[in-house]
C-alpha cells in the first residue's frame, strides 16, 4: 500500500494490491488530475485500468493465432513466456511481472517507461493465452542505503546526516510522511494511479523485516561462497576487499555497512562483522537487520517473489547476467525479459539525471498528450531514440495517423499496429479534424497563442466542434498553444520576398481573392499548386512552398497550404500576403 497507508504496509508481509487508485488520488488536485488543456469535464480514458484490459472486437481463437505469428515486440515477449510456462504455471499461479524503482528520488519518465513496456508485454501475454491470470509488482527498493543527496529536496544538511541509513529510516525532508522513502513511495503510487497502471506495490524494508525474505537470505549465506564466486571477478581489486553479498545494518548507527561479512551459522542466519567504531558484532541477518547487495537483492527478489518477467535497460545487461547466475545458485529461475535502449538527448548524449538534459514527464504532458508518449516509448524499444521536446509534435501526429489507420486494417496489421497496444484492444474511433502541426502554425501566428481565440478558427474549419463535444481536440489545441508560445513564437522570423517570389505571392493573393470563404481545403490546395507551377515549374515546387513557409510563417518547414489557409481564413492569409509584399526586397 502506499501513500496514507504506507505506515500499515510495512508492517505487512501481503502483496497490497493496486488495481484501483489508492485513498492518495482523491486528495490530487483537480488540475493534477487532468493533462494540460483537456477539457473541463472530460473524462481521460485509462487504458491501463483491469477494466480496460483484454477488449478487442477479435474473437479470442483469432486474436490468439494472430498473436502468435505476430512479429510486434510485444508479442515477441510475451512467447518467451509461453515456453516458460507452456502448460501455464503451477497451481494456476498467476504470471508475475516486476518493475524496480529507487526512491531516493522522484518519478520520472522512466518510470513511466519502464511500467509502460511492461505493461505491453503483460497484455499481449493475456491475450495469446485467452486471458491467463498475470500481476505486476511495482517494487520499491526503499532499504537500500541514501548514498548521495539529491539536489532537488529541502532539508539537505538532514539528509547529510543521515548518509548511509536505509530510505525508510530517514526522516521526510518535505515533512509530509514518516520517511523519506514513504514520501517517495506515495509519490511513485500517485504517479501510477494517476497513469491508471493496474500493479500491487510493495516495499523493500516491508519483505525485509516481516520476515519475508529470511527464506531467500538463508539461501544466500548457505550459497555464500559461490555467490562471491560470481560477482568478485567482475568487481574492481579494492572494492574484493570490502565485498559481501549481505549488507549487516550497523546496530550503532542504523547505516548500512559495505564491510567484508562472515557467516557464522547460515540455517540461524547469523553472521559476524566489524561496526563503524571497530568492535566485532555478531548478529541475525534475518528480519531486516541486514539486506542483500543489490544484484544479489535483485536475484533474490526474484526467487522469492516468483518473477517471470522482469525488463531492463541496455546499461544492466552485465547485472542481468550476474542476477541470473545468483538466481540459479539460490535455487531459482532467472525471469524472461529483455534490454531496451537508452534515450538520447538532442546532441546524441546519454539522457542522464545528474546532467539533467533529459526531458520529464512533465514537459511532455504540457506539449503533448498521454497516448502520444506511450506511443512513443512502445516504438523501437531496441533502438536508442531521442528524447527532448522537439520529438513531440511529430509523436503527437503519428500517433493520430497510425489510430486513424486502425480500423481499416486486416488483423495481423491492427496487432502490429502501436495503439493496439497503448489502448489495450479498445482504440477510440473519433479522428480529429486537423493536426498537432497544423494547429501548431495556426497558433504560432501572432496574437493566437490563446485556447479560446484559437478555438473560433477551428469551429469555422470545423463546424460543429466544441471544447464539451470534442475534449480531445480540446486538448490538442492546448497543448499547441503551449508549445507555440514556448517554443515556436520565439524563434519565428518572417523574410521578405525576393522580386520572383513577390510576383508569384501577388498572383496566389488575386486567385484566392476569386474564392469563396467557404472554399474547401482541397480546392484552395490546387490554386496553391497552380501558381507555384506557374511560376517555379512542376520541379522546383518544394521551392515555392519553402518560400510561402518563410515569408508568410517565418519557418523553414509548414503546413499543407490548402488545409491552412482553409483554417485560418482566406482573408487572413490575404493579409499575411499583403504584410509579405510591404516587405519586399
Amino acid at each position: 500500500m502506499c501513500g496514507v497507508s504506507a505506515a500499515r504496509a510495512i508492517a505487512s508481509p501481503r502483496l497490497a494490491s493496486r488495481t484501483s487508485p489508492s485513498p492518495l488520488a482523491s486528495q490530487i488536485p483537480a488540475w493534477v488530475a487532468w493533462s494540460a488543456g483537456r477539457g473541463k469535464g472530460a473524462a481521460i480514458r485509462r487504458p491501463w485500468r483491469p477494466e480496460n484490459r483484454r477488449a478487442t472486437d477479435l474473437d479470442a481463437e483469432t486474436l490468439r493465432n494472430a498473436a502468435m505469428a505476430s512479429k510486434a515486440w510485444p508479442y515477441e515477449e510475451a512467447r518467451k513466456l509461453l515456453k516458460r510456462w507452456p502448460e501455464g504455471k503451477p497451481a494456476g499461479g498467476p504470471v508475475i511481472f516486476e518493475t524496480g524503482y529507487g526512491p531516493s528520488g522522484l518519478p520520472h519518465i522512466g518510470t513511466f517507461n519502464e511500467v509502460a513496456r511492461t505493461s505491453f508485454v503483460r497484455h499481449a501475454y493475456e491475450e495469446l493465452t485467452g486471458g491467463t491470470a498475470t500481476r505486476l509488482i511495482a517494487f520499491s527498493d526503499d532499504m537500500d542505503g541514501l548514498r548521495k543527496v539529491p539536489d532537488n529536496v529541502p532539508n539537505q544538511a538532514m539528509l547529510e546526516e543521515n548518509l548511509g541509513k536505509p530510505l525508510t529510516q530517514i526522516p521526510d525532508p518535505f515533512g509530509e510522511y514518516p520517511s523519506f522513502a514513504q514520501h517517495n513511495n506515495a509519490m511513485l503510487c500517485r504517479f501510477l494511479d494517476r497513469y491508471g497502471f493496474d500493479y500491487e506495490f510493495l516495499s523493500a524494508t516491508d519483505c525485509y523485516t516481516s520476515g519475508r525474505f529470511d527464506d531467500v537470505i538463508r539461501k544466500v549465506l548457505h550459497g555464500f561462497d559461490a555467490i562471491m564466486g560470481v560477482m568478485l571477478p567482475t568487481l574492481r581489486e579494492d572494492r574484493r576487499k570490502t565485498y559481501s553479498p549481505v549488507l549487516p545494518i550497523s546496530p550503532t548507527s542504523g547505516r548500512v555497512l559495505q564491510v567484508p561479512v562472515e557467516v557464522i551459522d547460515a540455517e540461524a542466519g547469523l553472521i559476524a562483522f566489524d561496526d563503524e567504531d571497530g568492535s566485532r558484532v555478531q548478529q541475525s541477518a534475518f528480519g531486516g537487520s541486514a539486506k542483500l547487495q543489490w544484484k544479489v537483492d535483485w536475484a533474490a527478489r526474484w526467487v522469492a517473489l516468483g518473477v517471470d518477467y522482469e525488463m531492463a535497460g541496455k546499461d544492466l545487461i552485465d547485472s542481468v547476467i550476474q542476477s541470473g547466475k545468483i538466481a540459479r545458485i539460490l535455487g531459482g529461475r532467472p525471469p524472461e525479459g529483455f534490454n531496451y535502449e537508452m534515450f538520447l538527448d538532442e546532441k546524441g548524449e546519454k539522457i542522464s539525471k545528474s546532467k539533467g538534459n533529459g526531458l520529464s514527464l512533465e514537459e511532455w504532458l504540457r506539449y503533448g498528450s498521454e497516448p502520444s508518449l506511450a506511443f512513443y516509448i512502445y516504438r523501437e524499444p531496441k533502438r536508442a531514440k531521442s528524447l527532448h521536446i522537439g520529438v513531440i509534435p511529430r509523436a503527437v501526429d503519428e500517433y493520430l495517423q497510425f489510430r486513424g489507420n486502425y480500423p481499416k486494417q486486416a488483423v495481423e496489421q491492427k496487432l502490429g499496429n502501436p495503439v493496439h497496444h497503448i489502448h489495450r484492444g479498445t482504440v477510440p474511433e473519433q479522428s480529429l479534424p486537423l493536426t498537432y502541426g497544423l494547429l501548431l502554425n495556426l497558433v504560432s501566428l501572432p496574437g493566437l497563442q490563446d485556447k479560446e481565440v484559437a478555438w473560433r478558427f477551428v469551429q469555422r474549419y470545423a463546424p460543429g466542434t466544441s471544447p464539451e463535444s470534442d475534449p480531445e481536440l480540446d486538448e490538442l489545441i492546448g497543448l499547441a498553444v503551449n508549445y507555440a508560445r514556448d517554443f515556436v513564437v520565439p524563434g519565428l522570423q518572417r523574410r521578405a520576398p525576393s522580386e520572383e517570389e513577390a510576383a508569384a505571392l501577388r498572383e496566389l493573393d488575386s486567385e484566392l481573392a476569386k474564392l469563396p470563404p467557404d472554399a474547401s481545403a482541397e480546392d484552395i490546395q490546387t490554386q496553391v499548386f497552380e501558381v507555384g507551377k506557374k511560376h517555379y515549374g512542376k520541379e522546383n515546387l518544394r521551392a515555392w512552398f519553402q518560400a510561402l513557409y518563410e515569408t508568410l510563417l517565418g519557418s523553414s518547414q509548414g503546413p499543407r497550404m490548402g488545409s491552412f489557409i482553409a483554417l485560418y481564413g482566406i482573408d487572413n492569409c490575404r493579409k499575411l500576403i499583403a504584410e509579405a509584399l510591404q516587405t519586399e526586397t
